[in-house]
């Protein structure tokens, strides 16, 4: 049996584990009504912007990332996000190989996707975020201790993108699923997690007005991989997941918020809404 045949069940299964685990830690009744809670979430406020560190040195940075580490499987966020992610890439497994032949063929999508490969790669998404850090560590003056609002982006980032890559190389050793050209290891996708993670970290900084071109990018880099050839549909909705997770791991401890799984029923069957509720405190923009 391959590793290709291997995949739906493997993903269905984690899927379902990670589901049960988000259904357990959460904290409202699942009989409580998804509009009820859909009008209280409107009410709340959005999430503040993390707080300044005191320190952002390289010692702060690895014991950042061994607690990150640590925190990962803590969060719940953590399962709801990978339920979701998936979710995704299970329904999606049974149409991998259509959509990758149908974005083949084209010059006009080949010179559009061409910047991808390079902007999601882990020499340009490191490198981007050691810039940042250092820029803001050793040619700005600190605003707050000894650091500054560049510096901690950039060493949030730099954690970030440690995360999102030792899970996704983990999960890639272990599932060794074929990338659609042959050769291994396809799921999930590295270009995918990392730019999400980089997005996530970016989105909680800045909030979403001012970092939603990141999540356009990181978007425009998961599709490229379909349209390279290099990833299936499933790979890259995985990947996107466990960046996300991977990043705000680093940053959730700037602020917590709680997500709640609700069942509702539906014409025909039972859909899932996901809510978040921020961090109590906060200030709508």
């Amino acid at each position: 049996m391959t590793s290709g045949t291997r995949l739906p069940g493997a993903i269905t299964l984690v899927s379902l584990l990670i589901a049960t685990h988000a259904f357990a830690q959460t904290d409202q009744p699942l009989t409580s009504s998804p509009l009820a809670s859909t009008a209280e979430i409107a009410e709340q406020p959005q999430s503040e912007k993390p707080e300044q560190p005191a320190h952002t040195g390289f010692g702060a940075i690895v014991r950042g990332t061994a607690s990150d580490f640590a925190s990962f499987p803590r969060r719940q966020s953590t399962w709801v996000i990978l339920a979701i992610g998936g979710a995704a890439a299970a329904a999606a497994h049974p149409i991998d190989d259509s959509v990758n032949a149908h974005l083949q063929g084209s010059d006009a999508a080949k010179s559009f996707f061409a910047a991808g490969k390079v902007i999601g790669s882990g020499w340009f998404l490191g490198g981007t975020a050691v810039g940042t850090y250092l820029i803001g560590r050793y040619a700005m003056a600190p605003t707050g201790g000894k650091t500054n609002k560049v510096s901690h982006t950039g060493a949030d980032l730099i954690r970030a993108e440690l995360v999102a890559a030792a899970l996704t190389y983990g999960i890639k050793i272990s599932v060794r699923r074929d990338r659609p050209t042959g050769e291994c290891c396809s799921f999930p996708s590295g270009h995918a997690s990392g730019t999400f993670a980089a997005a996530s970290v970016l989105e909680r900084h800045f909030g979403y007005r001012n970092a939603w071109p990141t999540l356009v990018i990181a978007s425009y880099v998961a599709a490229s991989r379909l349209h390279d050839n290099r990833h299936f549909l499933s790979d890259v909705l995985f990947g996107s997941a466990l960046g996300m997770a991977s990043g705000w791991t680093v940053v959730g401890r700037h602020g917590r918020e709680s997500f709640t799984l609700l069942p509702a029923p539906i014409r025909g069957g039972v859909m899932v809404t996901v809510t978040r509720v921020p961090s109590p405190g906060t200030v709508v923009p």
